[in-house]
């Protein structure tokens, strides 16, 4: 593994970190602003990354990781800025989220996307949504509003919502919408239609048994590693919280109102804060073939694995026992997915009298597919670092796995 070490400026006073959690309503900001910065790891997708357009996914990256860590300088929680950095995830046209992204059997944009934070617990999603270029924005909303507690006559405040009702409470509180034919971009509609002509061929080629072994087989070429750019992003705080997001534009070519696992509990993200049983604060997020996803709640076993004393080890098995080789997925010939895995824990780094206090993160990315385009970066970092990892020569996507990452130490100075 890597190895990277950060120090926070010890010029700023802070109190004492804390890996606590909390039921009752979070405010936007971190309450004690001279406790500011923190870490940001971010995807843009598990599946093929051209050569190519390797630079454009890379600038977005960083653009993201850039974004994150500027809301946690500027005081913000580890929910607010995993928000930024998927927003600027989705407004690129290279990555299938938001705008840009892959077009259903209809021709229509839907949109999947959640959010959690691991210092409340609370979680917010949204299924199926469209004409919103932001989903990732109503998913954080819900996330807020249920942390505002119980609406009137005690209704219990959605978490998840889907389709048209998900796109009109968000114009209802606030967010533009935006036509679906404006998220469109060149690139989705030539894909589109390159889809939409390879379908009409198969469906005339369909005689026989063989021939509809074919389709499926191209199909699930089609909609495997090579369209699977999910985006997402797990952040901690300076003050040890930690949060996780994902945003997903679907599978190409899918059915109209197919919910993928962006935006299910457990499975496109998790973040957890420490606490007695669980001594280490936990983020995922995943990408790859939604139902995969959705059908071993990957974003969830892997937080799990990650309270293993080793980091790497925990996360290795976990892909292999738990999604690669899963029962659940015992009938499918290949398996494709991919997990970046944040972990933190306090640490106390110098002599009881320099009052050196901090965190210790670790940093992993896993994927089965061909590639997995990841960026990084610290508070104290000038610019983030990225990197397209990719599976060995020779393998096959889908049957084995990549797994890299790196370690980053956050200190800063308690009075």
């Amino acid at each position: 593994m890597e190895s990277l070490i950060y120090s926070a400026d010890k010029q700023q006073p802070s109190s004492p970190l804390t890996n606590t959690r909390s039921k009752k309503k979070e405010p936007s900001k971190n309450p004690n602003p001279k406790l500011a910065g923190g870490f940001v790891l971010v995807h843009a997708g598990a599946g093929y990354h051209s050569e190519s357009k390797a630079k454009e996914y890379k600038l977005v990256c960083k653009r993201a990781c850039q974004r994150a860590v500027d809301q946690l300088k500027a005081g913000a929680l580890a929910v607010e800025a995993v928000a930024a950095a998927l927003i600027e995830l989705e407004d690129s046209p290279f990555t299938n989220a938001g705008m840009g992204s892959n077009l259903n059997l209809s021709g229509e944009i839907e949109c999947d996307a959640s959010i959690m934070d691991g210092k409340s617990l609370h979680y917010g999603a949204v299924g199926a949504i469209s004409g919103i270029k932001n989903p990732v924005l109503v998913a954080n909303r819900l996330l807020s509003e249920a942390q505002r507690g119980k609406l009137s006559a005690g209704r219990i405040p959605p978490c998840f919502l889907v389709g048209r009702g998900a796109r009109e409470w968000a114009v209802s509180h606030g967010i533009s919408p935006c036509p679906s034919e404006k998220m469109a971009t060149k690139f989705s509609l030539s894909a589109y239609k390159r889809n939409k002509r390879k379908m009409e061929l198969a469906e005339k080629m369909d005689t026989g048994h063989n021939q509809r072994k074919k389709r499926r087989q191209s199909n699930e070429n089609e909609n495997g590693a090579g369209c699977l750019d999910t985006v997402g992003a797990v952040v901690v705080d300076l003050e040890g919280n930690v949060a996780a997001a994902v945003s997903s534009g679907g599978l190409a070519m899918k059915h109209p109102g197919r919910v993928g696992q962006a935006a299910h509990y457990g499975c496109g993200c998790w973040a957890e804060n420490g606490c007695n049983m669980n001594p280490y604060s936990t983020a995922v997020s995943t990408s790859g073939c939604g139902e995969h996803l959705i059908r071993t709640m990957l974003a969830r076993e892997c937080s799990a694995a990650m309270q293993s004393e080793d980091a790497h080890n925990a996360l290795l098995e976990a892909m292999q026992n738990k999604f690669i080789s899963s029962p659940f997925l015992a009938n499918e010939d290949r398996v494709l997915g991919g997990v970046i895995v944040l972990r933190c824990c306090r640490c106390l780094e110098a002599p009881p009298s320099q009052n050196l206090q901090g965190l210790l993160v670790e940093f992993l990315w896993s994927h089965t597919t061909e590639s997995m385009c990841v960026g990084y970066m610290s508070a104290q970092d000038s610019k983030a670092k990225t990197h397209i990892s990719r599976l060995p020569p020779g393998t096959r996507p889908g049957q084995c796995l990549a797994i890299e990452g790196g370690v980053c130490r956050l200190m800063s100075v308690v009075e």
